[in-house]
């Protein structure tokens, strides 16, 4: 008995000076709805958030997927609207990489996209550097998205 009551303190003492990790980890898994986007090019910054179509993006431990469609189901062939994409991401601390592995659109396929991302309540900002050299296109875009429930 005597050789146990050390060997309990040694345990004891070792479990409250466990130091415990903070819950900052940043919480995106789940479905989010765009509700603004901005686009910065050269010196110009614009809005290219369209009302007339609803975008989400899906996010799981591994993956994420985005679809936009246009809001009068596609009834007009000139103003349907639907694209998609999807991929691995990467999460450390506040910077969020995409590797789009599937698009729509094959010339973006394959692309690495470096966000940095915030929550708060319950909007998800995420800014960084669109850049796809064989389109021409490099440019800094903000997109804002509230958590669905």
């Amino acid at each position: 008995m005597k050789n146990i009551i050390p060997f309990v303190i040694t345990i004891l003492l070792f479990i409250s000076c466990e130091t415990k990790k903070e819950s900052n980890a940043i919480r995106l898994a789940g479905t989010w709805r765009l509700i603004s986007a901005e686009t910065t090019e050269k010196d110009s910054t614009f809005s290219t958030f369209n009302p007339k179509t609803k975008m989400i993006k899906i996010i799981n431990d591994t993956h994420f997927a985005f679809f936009n469609h246009d809001l009068n189901n596609g009834k007009d062939s000139t103003a349907a609207i639907f694209f998609g994409g999807g991929g691995k991401y990467t999460l450390k601390d506040s910077t969020y990489t995409e590797n789009l592995e599937y698009f729509n659109n094959r010339q973006w396929e394959n692309g690495k996209f470096e966000f940095t991302v915030k929550i708060k309540n319950d909007t998800l900002t995420q800014k960084g550097i669109e850049k796809v050299e064989k389109l021409g296109i490099n440019r800094i875009i903000t997109e804002k998205y509230v958590r669905e429930k």
